[in-house]
């Protein structure tokens, strides 16, 4: 399979209404998105520091433990993605913003994982986006493939965590992923939202679609005569 085909895949299990494929006309929202995806850094951790006090005696179930890791490898990915796009200066405008805004938040959910996890949070990944954060268009088509996958799998695993402080706080990091895929869905020029009600995506078809992208690797990429890529 090409990068290409794979990345396909990529967006049709991530765009479960249809939307990436029609030519729908930018919502034309004037809302100032600073004060729309107004959680900071502080914030998000500060709702995993209670969760994680919370459990210090008892300490976490291999359970919740096993579907923090699953969703901090996601976070990794998405605030990987960000970061080289910031780095990368290819970016301009409305989408330059929303760049640094949502990676800003993206890396504090890192670090809330990170947190709460203490000694069993998994390492982070080898990434390589494959030019995806060099222009634009793509870096948008990616992005929201990114961020409706996110809020699927968020829905997906939220029902299986045993901890109530620790689902309270993963709802609410929920809810930001959402803010973040509407936002990259109007910059794209594709609709918000479509439907009433949205489907959960289970943990192994997540897996499978972020396999089938090729993003994570073993070792740093280079290309000859330029500087090594940023890798996550």
């Amino acid at each position: 399979m090409t990068v290409d085909e794979s990345f396909d895949v990529f967006l049709a299990a991530a765009d479960r209404d249809g939307a990436l494929a029609e030519a729908s006309a930018l919502v034309g929202a004037s809302l100032s998105r600073r004060r729309v995806l107004g959680l900071g850094v502080a914030g998000v951790v500060a709702a995993f520091g209670v969760a994680g006090r919370a459990n210090a005696a008892s300490g976490l179930s291999a359970s919740d433990i096993s579907i923090l890791n699953y969703a901090l490898v996601l976070e990794y990915l998405q605030a990987s993605f960000y970061t080289e796009a910031e780095r990368g200066g290819a970016l301009s405008g409305k989408t330059a913003l929303a760049a640094r805004v949502v990676g800003a938040t993206e890396r504090a959910h890192v670090k809330a994982f990170q947190k709460l996890l203490g000694a069993h949070a998994v390492k982070r990944p080898l990434f390589d986006f494959q030019g995806t954060t060099e222009q634009q268009q793509p870096f948008l088509k990616t992005a929201v493939a990114f961020e409706d996958l996110a809020v699927a799998a968020y829905k997906g695993q939220a029902p299986r965590l045993q901890s109530a402080p620790v689902l309270a706080a993963a709802v609410g990091i929920h809810s930001v992923e959402a803010r973040h895929a509407a936002w990259m869905r109007e910059l794209f020029g594709i609709t918000p939202a479509v439907h009433a009600f949205d489907q959960p995506a289970t943990r192994s078809s997540i897996t499978r679609i972020v396999k089938s992208t090729h993003f994570i690797v073993e070792r740093p990429q280079m290309k000859r005569k330029h500087r090594p890529k940023y890798t996550g």
